[in-house]
């Protein structure tokens, strides 16, 4: 087996539609996206001989705690191989070591795609991974809702507040619009940074979501949807869609009518988009378990009553490479301590 870089967009997306179990954090297109907001990347193949047996995206985070190599929610490994899978592994760890001293970062940092069990956790052990002081910005438990059903089905497995309100949004005349145009992403900015200022969380900026959007839409895979009441847009929502699934992955709402539930009505029409667009998954992204005083609680019981099931992640592994990680270690510790969680 060996490892080289892969250069045909083709060749790479064949191969993360042949599995199942993949995510738009190793899409070609989230490549795309880190570069154009100044990240370096790699797409990285093992192949044997020319078959291609697994991929990872990779990308050097520039932090002021320490630069390091960041694989989201990789590697993605063919499904026709399981018995080779450690060799593999333990082939793809020595490669992002040597990577990472010729970049001169000081540690490796893997957000895996797999369950967290401990069996799961040996994968990493032998090669020196450690548990992250912290996760990543993307979500380690998720909760993720089948959309094979009808709809009809889904919507009497929702919780009973969600159906109401579903339908009381449609009644007060509330209008979804979907759409990649930049005026709708100006009013999701806008009412983006809204939310920021209520729920005091370190905002994205608006060239980064323009960079997602650009970077997914001549593929048609984002959209955003936004909530139109009384010639206003109230409140948005970005969705991902991607393989099996819709990701929401952005949302946001205006107080100024926090009364009409349009955030409600949204997840409902990208639910019912991503049933018309095959999918099979509908992904709510991060939440979070038994932390009533933490800021996804709301946010959290927003996105269950809408049906489904939690899924846990293995949390995020690093590899120290130098000294310097130490630095990183305290700094992330003392973030998790002050906030709690």
């Amino acid at each position: 087996m060996q490892i080289k870089e892969i250069s045909n967009k083709s060749q790479w997306e064949n191969f993360m539609q042949e599995n199942k179990e993949n995510t738009f954090l190793q899409s070609w297109n989230w490549g795309e996206f880190n570069i154009n907001t100044g990240e370096k990347i790699w797409r990285l193949g093992v192949f044997d001989n020319e078959e291609l047996l697994a991929v990872a995206l990779v990308i050097r985070v520039n932090a002021r705690r320490g630069s390091f190599l960041f694989v989201p929610q990789g590697p993605l490994i063919s499904q026709k191989l399981k018995v080779k899978s450690q060799k593999l592994l333990e082939l793809f760890f020595d490669y992002l070591k040597d990577l990472g001293r010729e970049e001169k970062v000081s540690f490796v940092r893997i957000s895996p795609i797999l369950e967290n069990t401990s069996e799961n956790l040996k994968i990493f052990e032998p090669s020196g991974f450690k548990n992250a002081p912290i996760h990543m910005m993307h979500p380690e438990l998720t909760w993720v809702l089948d959309i094979t059903k009808s709809e009809d089905e889904i919507m009497k497995e929702m919780r009973k507040t969600h159906r109401n309100l579903i339908r009381r949004a449609t009644k007060e005349g509330v209008e979804i619009i979907q759409s990649t145009d930049e005026e709708y992403l100006k009013a999701f900015y806008d009412i983006h940074m809204e939310t920021v200022k209520r729920h005091k969380f370190v905002p994205f900026s608006y060239d980064y979501i323009k960079s997602e959007i650009d970077a997914f839409k001549n593929d048609d895979q984002i959209s955003i949807f936004s909530a139109k009441y009384k010639d206003e847009i109230i409140s948005s929502a970005v969705i991902v869609f991607y393989g099996e699934q819709a990701f929401y992955h952005h949302g946001s709402s205006s107080s100024k009518y926090y009364k009409i539930p349009s955030s409600y009505l949204i997840l409902w029409e990208a639910i019912k988009e991503a049933k018309k667009r095959g999918k099979k998954k509908f992904n709510f992204y991060g939440v979070v378990k038994n932390k009533p005083k933490h800021p996804w609680a709301g946010l959290t019981k927003f996105k269950k009553g809408f049906g489904g099931h939690q899924k846990e992640l293995l949390h995020c592994q690093d590899l120290p490479l130098n000294k310097r990680y130490a630095i990183t270690w305290i700094i992330e510790t003392g973030r998790k301590i002050k906030r709690g969680y």
